[in-house]
């Protein structure tokens, strides 16, 4: 990045003078990240832009205002984007999703990350699903389903159809079997320990072996609860060059009582296949989700290609990384249990239980389409994020 050590003082100076002489490196690197700084330069000049920030906070105030007078010319305002991107295939409107799973309530994260597609739904028509993947017995909050309705009902302006994947067991099973009767997937007994040594030799686990005849008999005993630390894996390649995608799994015997199916079912879908059934089932059109996912998309394209269907347009999110800021649901539930926080809606909290009593959903809209569809990212400070919140807030119908 040409001009590094000028551009990293003048918008370490622009942001010390807007929080009393203390600039925070998050600010800083956003402001470097829309200049051209790389995320894969980072350990390379991280050091370097510590240093330089560090010489800047220790300056007084107005010592701060009167260089960057000198230097201000070397920041830019980032444009503020104005409508999202246009999609492709949208001639009969589109069908979009927000998948949250049932471990809290919805907090800002979920938020900003849900609107991207909420929007896109206003703009061309369609249908929108929020779908509770609670297919895992063993990590579910039980008030979460009430409180993501909630919040969905607000975030969404009552426009989202509620979908629980648990409600839609038999669906999974009805594509599990067609998978094995496809020749596509087959039941593992190895133990985990001992299959991460095939992934690793890439090589096959002699259950590879088995007819589709044997497969489908030791399915039929998995769901009646008779054959157990057994998996449903699909059939890929065990050479394939990402070991994320060597016969992944697809199901596995779970007899954790579920806290809606309780005991009915011992065998649970994974998100792979879950995730696949229901995109294909909703009929799914364009899918935006955080690039996390990216293997997890790969391995449904493999699904979806066995069973000659049509994967939907994709595209991925950046986080939002914020800065003194707790965002994670299972921390806030145990903090809520703790007695640390009085609920979900306790002021402390990032949550929309909390936030909706002082921003109106378009705020959150209205941000997300900001930022648009963009892969880097997002460092900011709590005190930033809330300011930024506080001014479109004031502009928002």
């Amino acid at each position: 990045m040409k001009n590094l050590q000028q551009k990293t003082q003048a918008y370490a100076l622009k942001n010390a003078i807007s929080h009393e002489g203390k600039a925070r490196q998050g600010a800083v690197m956003a402001g470097l990240f829309n200049e051209g700084l790389k995320k894969q330069d980072i350990k390379k000049y991280i050091k370097e832009i510590s240093e330089i920030i560090q010489k800047i906070n220790k300056l007084s105030l107005e010592e701060q205002k009167v260089l960057f007078e000198k230097h201000k010319d070397k920041t830019s305002e980032r444009e503020i984007r104005e409508g999202l991107p246009e999609l492709p295939n949208v001639k009969k409107g589109v069908v979009m999703r927000f998948a949250p799973s049932p471990s809290g309530a919805m907090h800002v994260g979920h938020a900003l990350t849900a609107s991207i597609s909420f929007l896109y739904i206003q703009k061309y028509g369609g249908k929108f699903y929020v779908r509770i993947e609670d297919t895992n017995p063993e990590n579910i909050y039980k008030p979460a389903y009430k409180l993501l309705k909630k919040d969905s009902e607000w975030l969404f302006k009552n426009k989202a159809k509620i979908i629980i994947q648990s409600e839609r067991m038999e669906l999974y099973y009805k594509y599990a079997k067609k998978l094995i009767q496809k020749k596509s997937a087959y039941i593992c007994s190895c133990t985990p320990e001992k299959f991460r040594e095939f992934v690793k030799n890439k090589t096959n686990c002699p259950c590879k072996k088995q007819t589709e005849k044997q497969n489908l008999e030791k399915w039929k005993l998995m769901l009646k609860g008779k054959l157990e630390n057994v998996v449903l894996r699909f059939k890929s390649s065990m050479k394939d060059p990402n070991p994320a995608m060597r016969d992944f799994p697809l199901a596995r015997v779970n007899k954790t009582p579920h806290p809606i199916q309780k005991r009915k079912y011992n065998v649970w879908p994974l998100m792979n296949l879950s995730v696949t059934v229901d995109d294909i089932e909703m009929k799914m059109t364009h899918i935006i989700r955080a690039k996390e996912h990216r293997d997890n998309a790969k391995r449904q394209k493999l699904i979806y290609k066995v069973l000659n269907k049509k994967y939907p347009w994709e595209a991925y999110l950046g986080r939002w990384k914020f800065t003194n800021m707790e965002l994670s649901a299972s921390k806030i539930t145990q903090g809520i249990k703790d007695g640390k926080y009085s609920g979900w809606n306790d002021p402390k909290l990032p949550t929309l239980q909390t936030l909706k009593n002082k921003y109106k959903p378009e705020t959150f809209h209205k941000l997300a389409e900001q930022r648009g569809l963009s892969e880097v990212d997002k460092v900011i400070d709590k005190k930033d994020f809330f300011k930024l919140l506080d001014d479109i807030e004031k502009i928002v119908k």
